[in-house]
């Protein structure tokens, strides 16, 4: 990182802690910086050697906020807001339910001036975009602010990317994209291990990455992540739908989709009883392409994301123990999914990598396949980095290093080539090890939830985690616990 970046991310960071003195959290600033960012990019834009021409009313522009001080500038940017709320395209998706959070105009001037003495456009997209993410990902280590809930660990990210190998001039999807980080890193990857031509790089950057997220300010943080890294233009179409994924089937199909459907079991929607009461229902998503019907949010997104694939598709996503093992429909989706596509690959997760505590879950590889007589998956190997393993969020979290062995046995390049380090006899430790078809189906409910290492953990007393791990550990199955308590209780409508 050269002197003059480094600068400008102690410049950007400099305003956190004073704002949040006076209840500014880091999401409300990563708001209000994306609000303001986005007019001084788009006044440069509009500047010489660009000259373009932006859909931005003059009396709404980056220069009329910096002549503007005190009660003057408040009531303006207020103004503001509102009216490019209204705007179409990108524009009106960045200020799409936009408020202002800094009630200091003095601090609220400050900020403009910090990014009014910048020019952003002669930036390179990685260096306006590091400056980003580290706040994307500051704001996922507040608690108080949820945000950590569509924030994926980027080093698993980076790892399901690099086994998937996504190709150029193909496109990428992702049903529940939060903050983009998978279009990141598909980006990165492409970027990084081909010669782009012209025309690949164009539909790089236009034509590539489709996603949905329901929530506006996340949706808001996804454009303004995705438009700093070079992906999308200021005046270009939106490609990241309001659009509740699940309602409908996708209208085109993609060659990847990469994903982390968000946690928590049920769908819901709220409604008002006859008292005028507001209550919650659970929402089914009554789909003719569906194997099976149900409100299970994650088994409704294993099902979509089969639906979204070309008949050479591949598909790369995150979801949570219960739908790997779960009876009824989860059995249904499960053995519909062997079915109709090759599900080769489960890498199972440590607790202690996700801002959601207790999460235990797995990233689940499978290939589409067109209609088939007989089951497409084979076989499915299992890499176990779960058992025995302790990670958390500050002391030891997740980095791409650790899950380099798992690239290296995934095979990326050649599949075939594929062989078990697990052998009962002489390494009865390893962790990569493959099950037939029929062993699969063999088992209760068709469950893919497979281990088979010893738990060392209270075995060995001598050699127990230290006793923060220990304490994390604990919470994390409390607070698991908790949450199945509470899936218990909603099913049965007891209030």
């Amino acid at each position: 990182m050269s002197n003059n970046t480094s600068s400008i991310v102690s410049k950007v960071w400099s305003f956190c802690n004073p704002l949040r003195d006076v209840g500014v959290g880091y999401g409300d600033y990563l708001e209000q910086l994306t609000y303001l960012l986005f007019l001084k990019m788009a006044d440069e834009y509009s500047k010489p050697p660009h000259n373009r021409k932006l859909n931005i009313p003059k009396a709404y522009n980056w220069e009329s906020l910096t002549n503007k001080k005190g009660a003057e500038l408040e009531l303006h940017y207020a103004t503001l807001l509102r009216e490019l709320s209204t705007a179409k395209g990108i524009l009106g998706q960045i200020f799409t339910k936009s408020q202002n959070k800094i009630q200091d105009p003095a601090m609220l001037a400050k900020i403009i001036d910090m990014i009014n003495s910048e020019q952003w456009l002669v930036l390179g997209a990685d260096v306006k975009g590091d400056i980003y993410e580290g706040l994307l990902a500051k704001n996922a280590e507040d608690v108080k602010s949820g945000a950590g809930q569509y924030f994926t660990p980027r080093p698993l990210i980076r790892a399901m990317v690099e086994c998937v190998q996504p190709k150029s001039m193909h496109t990428i999807a992702d049903p529940s994209c939060g903050t983009g980080g998978f279009f990141l890193a598909a980006y990165d990857y492409l970027v990084q291990n081909n010669k782009l031509d012209k025309n690949e790089n164009k539909f790089l950057k236009n034509h590539t990455f489709f996603g949905n997220e329901i929530v506006a300010g996340t949706r808001r943080l996804a454009l303004m992540n995705l438009f700093l890294h070079n992906i999308g233009d200021i005046d270009g179409d939106n490609f990241i739908s309001p659009a509740d994924a699940l309602i409908a089937a996708s209208p085109i199909t993609y060659d990847y989709v990469l994903a982390n459907p968000p946690f928590g079991k049920k769908s819901s929607q709220t409604f008002t009883n006859d008292e005028g009461e507001q209550e919650k229902d659970d929402l089914t998503y009554n789909r003719q392409d569906f194997w099976a019907t149900t409100s299970n949010k994650q088994l409704n997104f294993v099902q979509h994301i089969r639906s979204m694939l070309k008949t050479t598709g591949m598909a790369a996503v995150v979801l949570p123990d219960n739908v790997l093992f779960e009876g009824g429909v989860g059995e249904t989706v499960r053995k519909k999914l062997l079915e109709t596509t090759d599900l080769h690959t489960i890498l199972r997760l440590p607790t202690g990598i996700f801002y959601a505590q207790g999460v235990k879950a797995n990233v689940v590889f499978f290939d589409n396949k067109p209609a088939n007589k007989k089951p497409w998956t084979k076989e499915i190997w299992v890499y176990d980095y779960r058992t025995n393993i302790h990670h958390t969020l500050k002391k030891n979290p997740l980095n791409i290093e650790v899950l380099k062995d798992f690239i290296a046995c995934y095979k990326p390049d050649n599949r075939n080539k594929r062989k078990e380090t697990y052998n009962e006899d002489t390494n009865p430790e390893g962790r990569w090890r493959k099950f037939s078809y029929d062993e699969i189906i063999a088992r209760d409910k068709t469950s893919l939830d497979i281990s088979w290492l010893k738990d060392k953990s209270l075995a060995d007393l001598d050699n127990l985690p230290d006793p923060d791990v220990l304490a994390e550990n604990i919470i994390e199955n409390l607070e698991a616990g908790l949450a199945n308590f509470r899936e218990i209780i909603l099913s049965l409508n007891i209030k």
